[in-house]
C-alpha cells in the first residue's frame, strides 16, 4: 500500500499539477497527512495545506502540535485563517485560542464571522479547567409535541452541523432539557407517536462549572457517549462527547504520570518541550526532596555514638528505609488512582485508613520475619531483634503515610498526585531511620 511519504509534492507542485495532488492527497487519513505535511519544505507545505479541502484542513490542523499550528497560522493570509477558523469545531477553536498568546487570540477573533464569535466568546468566558470550556454548542434539540416524523426531518436537516446525533435532546420552548434520547428510539418508533410518548425524564447531565474530570468520571460510570452540559437553571447550552473526553483522559493520565515521578506536569509534548523547560520542571522538585534527604544526614549524625559502638546497624539501613519507602510508594499510589477515578471518596478516609492498617501490620510482620532472619545472620541476636522490630514499625507506617498524604492533599484542594513515590519515598526514609535508631538506642541500652 502506498503511502503519503511517497508523494512527490514538490514534483507535482513545480509541474503545476495541482488539482492532481489536491486528489491524492485528500484520499488518505487525516492523521498521516498532519504527520506528512510537517516533514517537507515550509513553501510546500503552506501550498500543500492550501489544496486540501477545507473540511480535511479543519481537521488536519487539529491533529497537529500547538507549535506547528502556529507556525501554519503566520503562513497564511488574513482569508485563509478566517475561513480555516469557520470550519472548525467551536470546542477545537476553543482549544486553539487557549494555547495562543492574547494578541494572537484577539486578532483572530476578528476574523470570526459575528455568529462563530458569539460561540467562541461564550466559550472562553468560563474557567480554563471547566466543562465549559470542552463542550460544544453544537447539537439537535427537538420539542416534546413534536412527532417522531417531524423529529426525523429536523434531524436530517440540524444533523450535519452537529457534534453527535447519537443522542436527541428534549427541551421545552426555553431550552430547559426534560429528556435524553438515544436516535434509536426515534428509528424504532411509530412516524405519529409523540417525542413526549418515549420521554421517561431520565438523563446524566453535567454543569459548565465543573471540573472537567467530572466528564471523565461520569461518562466511564454511565457507559455514555455524550453528555448535555447545563446552566444553573437547566438549561442546555452545550455536549461534550466521547472524542473531547478520551483527549481530556490522556491528558489527565500524563499529568498524573510525571506528578507520581515528581515533574511538574509538561504543556506540551515531550519532543517539543526544550531543554530549558524540561530542566525547570524538574529541578525543583529534586532541590526539595535533597532538603527532605538532609533531615536524614542530621538524624544519622545525631546516633553516630550508637552507629560507631555497633557498625553492623549500618549494613541494614539500606534495606530498611528501602523496604519501607517501597510500601509508603505502593499504598500512595493505590490511593491517588483511588481518589482520581472516584473509587474512593474523601469521607473513606477513615475506613481506608483502617483498612490500610491492618494491610500494612500484615505485610510488616512478613517483612519483620525476614529482617529478623537476615539480621541473626549478619549480627546476632540483639540485630536480629531490632532489625525485626524496625522492620514491622517502618512497614506500617510509611503504608499509613502513603495512604494519609493523599487524603491530606485532597483536603487541601491539592491534586493528590502530588503525593510522588519520591515525595513518600523521602518522608518515609526520615520517618524510618527515626524509628530505626530509637529501637536501637532502646534494645542496646537494655542489653
Amino acid at each position: 500500500m502506498k503511502e503519503v511519504k511517497d508523494i512527490d509534492v514538490k514534483g507535482l507542485i513545480e509541474q503545476n499539477r495541482l488539482a492532481e495532488l489536491r486528489e491524492i492527497i485528500s484520499d488518505y487519513p487525516v492523521a498521516d497527512i498532519a504527520d506528512f505535511i510537517l516533514h517537507i519544505d515550509k513553501h510546500d507545505r503552506v501550498i500543500l495545506f492550501r489544496l486540501l479541502p477545507r473540511k480535511i484542513s479543519s481537521e488536519v490542523f487539529i491533529c497537529m502540535e500547538s507549535e506547528d499550528r502556529n507556525a501554519l497560522l503566520k503562513d497564511l493570509t488574513d482569508e485563509e485563517t478566517g475561513h480555516l477558523l469557520t470550519h472548525l469545531r467551536p470546542d477545537d477553536r476553543t482549544t486553539l485560542f487557549e494555547e495562543l498568546p492574547g494578541r494572537v487570540t484577539q486578532k483572530l477573533l476578528n476574523l470570526l464571522s459575528p455568529e462563530d464569535l458569539n460561540k467562541a466568546r461564550f466559550l472562553l468566558g468560563y474557567p480554563e479547567e471547566s466543562i465549559g470550556r470542552l463542550m460544544t454548542p453544537d447539537y439537535v434539540a427537538v420539542r416534546p409535541q413534536w412527532t417522531v416524523s417531524q423529529c426525523i426531518d429536523h434531524i436530517r436537516n440540524k444533523g450535519k452541523d452537529s457534534e453527535t446525533v447519537s443522542v436527541i435532546y428534549v427541551c421545552n420552548p426555553d431550552w430547559t432539557l426534560l429528556d435524553a434520547l438515544a436516535l434509536q428510539k426515534f428509528v424504532l418508533a411509530e412516524p405519529h407517536t409523540t417525542i413526549e410518548q418515549l420521554m421517561d425524564y431520565s438523563f446524566v447531565s453535567l454543569s459548565a462549572f465543573d471540573d472537567r474530570e467530572e466528564a471523565v468520571r461520569v461518562m466511564l460510570k454511565y457507559d455514555v457517549w455524550a453528555l448535555p452540559v447545563l446552566d444553573s437553571e437547566g438549561v442546555l447550552i452545550g455536549v461534550v462527547t466521547f472524542d473531547d473526553v478520551m483527549d481530556v483522559a490522556e491528558e489527565e493520565a500524563t499529568e498524573d504520570f510525571h506528578k507520581g515521578a515528581a515533574v511538574t506536569p509538561l504543556k506540551t509534548s515531550y519532543s517539543a518541550t526544550s531543554i530549558t523547560a524540561l530542566y525547570s520542571k524538574r529541578i525543583g522538585w529534586l532541590l526539595g526532596l535533597v532538603l527532605i534527604n538532609l533531615i536524614s544526614l542530621e538524624i544519622m549524625a545525631s546516633f553516630q555514638e550508637v552507629l560507631a559502638s555497633t557498625i553492623a546497624l549500618t549494613f541494614f539501613i539500606p534495606m530498611l528505609i528501602g523496604s519501607g519507602g517501597n510500601a509508603g510508594a505502593q499504598a500512595a499510589t493505590l490511593m491517588v488512582r483511588a481518589l482520581a477515578t472516584g473509587d474512593v471518596e474523601f469521607s473513606q478516609w477513615s475506613s481506608t485508613l483502617l483498612k490500610e492498617l491492618m494491610v500494612g501490620a500484615s505485610l510488616g510482620i512478613t517483612m519483620g520475619v525476614v529482617g529478623t532472619v537476615l539480621g541473626f545472620v549478619r549480627g546476632g541476636t540483639d540485630i536480629a531483634i531490632i532489625v525485626g522490630l524496625t522492620m514491622i514499625l517502618i512497614v506500617l507506617v510509611a503504608n499509613i503515610i502513603g495512604v494519609v498524604l493523599p487524603f491530606l492533599l485532597t483536603r487541601l484542594n491539592l491534586d493528590p498526585a502530588v503525593a510522588s513515590n519520591p515525595l513518600v519515598m523521602s518522608i518515609a526514609d526520615v520517618t524510618g531511620l527515626i524509628i530505626y535508631f530509637t529501637i536501637s538506642t532502646w534494645i542496646l541500652t537494655l542489653v
